[in-house]
């Protein structure tokens, strides 16, 4: 049925004890193959199959977290799915699978208007505001390591990168502890009627510092729309979280951002082609570039 296998579905129909009538691929993933779904009665859900590498071998603490997260999230107003069922393992589902409530709305990836930050900021804020009391998500991980901080083939500014790997080798930078989403961005932001009607994808949530969050959805919106679009998505969050932001700290996590793209942030431009948007490698790699020369500059 659709792209989904009979022993996938036979587990979907037993754990949400639903026949399915459809089934339908979701775009705008890199790290799992997500599935809409339809049953007999008309509900909705959302399927997370961990078919991919490397986040296949960490399914099992990937998963969990997300459906721990939206457990919690459930006493906020943030609109996060509900968690629905697990198989960790796969070996019911074939694949380690996260069952989950669909949520109504759709992404907006080709826009950077006024409004479309101001929302996304007003999200995050509520995000970072939000106490998990002692069940505190693990610490924040960086997705910069050591071994990613090469040169890249395509950059035209080596120096740059060289500088910000210097920057890297420096102590990391004290800061407060905030409920992070980790992984904030427009292609895990759902949109209806002009507000955000859901925030998806929580397998990376993490205890860490808020201009982690602030810096990722930056460095997203500077390769999707250009490194001014980045900027006032930065002050939008800082005018709303009354931010008195370190300038130093803030460079070093922006910085630790923008690395963690290396060795080529392909990766993630892949999904916004299959959106239907026109950016080529290249001009995301640049774009990479600039947001570098731009976080670099104006701290």
């Amino acid at each position: 049925m659709g792209s989904a296998t009979e022993r996938e579905i036979r587990w979907v129909e037993s754990a949400w004890q639903r026949r399915i009538t459809r089934v339908r691929r979701l775009t705008g993933g890199c790290t799992s193959t997500m599935l809409g779904l339809t049953g007999h009665d008309g509900e909705q859900a959302v399927l997370r199959l961990m078919t991919k590498e490397p986040w296949r071998r960490h399914a099992a603490g990937l998963l969990s977290r997300e459906a721990a997260v939206q457990h919690q999230l459930q006493r906020s107003s943030i609109p996060a799915p509900r968690s629905v069922a697990l198989d960790l393992s796969g070996d019911s589902a074939g694949a380690p699978a996260h069952l989950m409530s669909w949520l109504p709305g759709r992404l907006c990836l080709t826009s950077a208007a006024d409004g479309i930050l101001e929302a996304m900021a007003q999200v995050l804020v509520s995000i970072h505001q939000f106490a998990p009391g002692r069940d505190r998500p693990r610490q924040y991980q960086s997705w910069a390591a050591p071994d990613k901080r090469v040169v890249p083939p395509w950059a035209q500014r080596r120096q740059l990168w060289l500088q910000a790997f210097e920057l890297l080798d420096q102590p990391v930078p004290a800061y407060a502890g905030t409920f992070l989403h980790r992984d904030f961005h427009l292609g895990n932001l759902l949109w209806s009627q002009g507000r955000v009607s859901g925030v998806v994808d929580w397998v990376e949530t993490s205890w860490g510092p808020a201009t982690l969050d602030v810096a990722h959805a930056a460095t997203y919106l500077a390769m999707l729309h250009g490194v001014e679009a980045g900027a006032r998505f930065t002050n939008a969050y800082r005018r709303r979280a009354d931010d008195r932001h370190d300038e130093d700290g803030c460079r070093y996590w922006n910085v630790m951002d923008i690395v963690g793209y290396l060795p080529d942030p392909v990766k993630v431009v892949q999904p916004w082609r299959d959106s239907g948007l026109s950016i080529s490698d290249d001009l995301a790699r640049s774009r990479l570039e600039q947001r570098l020369e731009h976080v670099l500059r104006a701290h």
